[in-house]
């Protein structure tokens, strides 16, 4: 049952909410940017909780007759971008259900903030052994998820900003790694040498200098990406991601050229710790990245 028009003009689920009077969303207090027409379409959904909302009304609500655009397109953006802001998931949705060829449902409970008439008849249905309304939470109820979870990871949802910067620092660790390895070559030379005989020493030489001239520019890449927030970054590193394998456990040896500086013991730890780190790179940009749908 959507909230009447007398009840309050603020909505929530979960650890969001949806002003819409002021046409805002809101985690946590903190406002979320979501566009106009992203932001119809979520509301348009809250207001119809549990039901389905089908692509028609949708047009006739919120794009007009005379509005020259491809209706389908928009549609599928907006819905998008509502997953997106929400870290929802079209495979796994906890909020915007798709049915095919039919429209959108919102699947969450949705709470008014100040519905106090509409609570006060739903516990007296609730006490005379009526259900309550479909899509509406009970304010004296408990929700029973306060932390939003990824849909895919089933970790709590942390900041993007954060995320990012992770992952740009794994970059920079490796831009280090390649610098210092290039600019260090006879060393590398020496080390390997000092264990290796003849052209496996000099195998080991051209690894460094190969893998560190593609990994340059492959780093770049990777840190301009997620500082202009590219949204098809998930995408994108997914199908680099098995190069990104191969060159970061090739790297992963790499403390085994510091030896005589760090010790065995030292050298095989940073090593496990290094070999983990592609795994981790892939965790970071699902966390901050959804892949379209």
């Amino acid at each position: 049952m959507p909230p009447s028009s007398s009840e309050s003009r603020l909505l929530r689920f979960g650890v969001f909410e949806v002003d819409l009077a002021a046409g805002e969303l809101r985690k946590n207090g903190a406002r979320i940017r979501l566009q106009e027409q992203p932001f119809r379409v979520l509301a348009a959904l809250l207001q119809n909780a549990g039901q389905v909302v089908t692509r028609e009304t949708l047009r006739e609500k919120i794009w007009p007759a005379d509005t020259f655009v491809d209706f389908d397109h928009s549609l599928n953006t907006a819905v998008n971008k509502i997953r997106e802001s929400l870290g929802d998931s079209a495979s796994s949705p906890r909020f915007v259900e798709t049915l095919a060829r039919r429209g959108y449902r919102f699947i969450a409970p949705v709470e008014g903030v100040a519905m106090a008439e509409s609570a006060t008849l739903q516990d007296k249905g609730t006490r005379a052994g009526a259900p309550a309304p479909h899509g509406i939470h009970d304010p004296a109820t408990p929700p029973t998820a306060e932390i939003a979870l990824h849909p895919e990871l089933h970790v709590p949802i942390p900041r993007r900003g954060l995320v990012r910067a992770l992952f740009a620092l794994i970059q920079v660790m490796y831009l280090i790694f390649y610098l210092s390895g290039l600019a260090h070559l006879h060393d590398v030379d020496r080390v390997a040498s000092s264990f290796l005989p003849g052209w496996r020493a000099l195998f080991i030489v051209g690894a460094v200098l190969v893998t560190g001239a593609v990994g340059i520019p492959l780093r770049f890449y990777l840190i301009s990406a997620v500082g202009f927030d590219f949204r098809k970054l998930a995408g994108t590193f997914g199908r680099l991601f098995p190069f990104v394998l191969a060159l970061d456990e090739l790297w992963a040896i790499a403390p085994f050229l510091l030896l005589p500086q760090i010790g065995v013991g030292l050298a095989f730890a940073a090593t496990a710790a290094l070999l983990y780190v592609p795994f981790s790179e892939r965790t970071l940009v699902r966390m901050a990245y959804q892949l379209e749908s």
